[in-house]
């Protein structure tokens, strides 16, 4: 399958679509899957043992999003990586985790300065 690694869980409550839309557009934004072709939708629904319309599906609403463009009678393949797309969907994920974290920080009574300090332990750990 080209190295492309799909989990599909029936326990998910997400439908099988969402979930390989989902993974695909993850690999996209960390630029594990770079510009290039992907699987065929059928070569891809074989290797899943889901059905063709359930990866058509993915794929389409991965071009709607702009993150892959499929070329008549060559395939389907990943855009060429858009930085200041890439950037404003990162910020867009950001700023959603962020809002979460403001409502939490508000049930527990945690201030703007407490939060920023954990934010910059959190960074300061995870930087190489």
């Amino acid at each position: 399958m080209n190295g492309l690694e799909i989990l599909i869980s029936n326990a998910s409550g997400l439908p099988i679509y969402e979930q390989i839309t989902t993974q695909i557009k993850q690999k996209i934004l960390s630029g594990e899957l770079a510009a290039g072709e992907l699987p065929s939708i059928r070569a891809l629904a074989k290797d899943l043992r889901i059905s063709v319309i359930t990866t058509k599906r993915a794929y389409d609403e991965l071009e709607r999003e702009g993150l892959v463009c499929t070329v008549a009678g060559k395939g389907c393949f990943v855009a060429a990586r858009n930085r200041e797309w890439i950037r404003e969907e990162l910020l867009r994920q950001i700023e959603t985790h962020l809002e979460k974290v403001a409502e939490l920080a508000a049930q527990a009574d945690v201030s703007g300065e407490e939060l920023c300090e954990m934010l910059r332990a959190l960074r300061e750990e995870n930087e190489p």
